[in-house]
């Protein structure tokens, strides 16, 4: 009774020690803006960016949500949720070896991105 006892309270020790770590954690909410380059359409980026997203992005440790849209005079929006500043900061550190990066960096002019990152209170 008493080794029951005993590891019962290591197991409820190890629980609570977990949910406190994980109540630390802070989602963050990723915002990055670009242009495409001149004669890259709309239409034909929707598939590369979709294309990243599903090769690449949705499959990083922490990735929680992505949308994207297009906007005025060739602007594009991209929106990622992430459980994390680390899980954020992983996944772009391993863009740029992503096989499907090469064709999303090809079609945007490179010096117009800006990603700005918050994190949820």
């Amino acid at each position: 009774m008493k080794i029951a006892s005993s590891l019962l309270l290591l197991l409820l020790s190890a629980v609570s020690v977990g949910v406190q770590a994980t109540e630390n954690i802070k989602p963050v909410i990723e915002i990055v803006t670009l242009t495409l380059k001149p004669g890259v359409s709309a239409e034909n980026f929707k598939k590369i960016d979709k294309q990243i997203e599903d090769q690449h992005v949705s499959r990083q440790p922490g990735f929680l949500s992505r949308e994207s849209a297009a906007g005025p005079n060739h602007d594009w929006l991209v929106i990622v949720h992430w459980r994390s500043v680390k899980d954020a900061d992983a996944s772009m550190k391993s863009f740029t070896s992503a096989s499907a990066a090469q064709k999303f960096m090809d079609s945007i002019d490179a010096a117009s991105m800006k990603m700005t990152r918050y994190q949820q209170p």
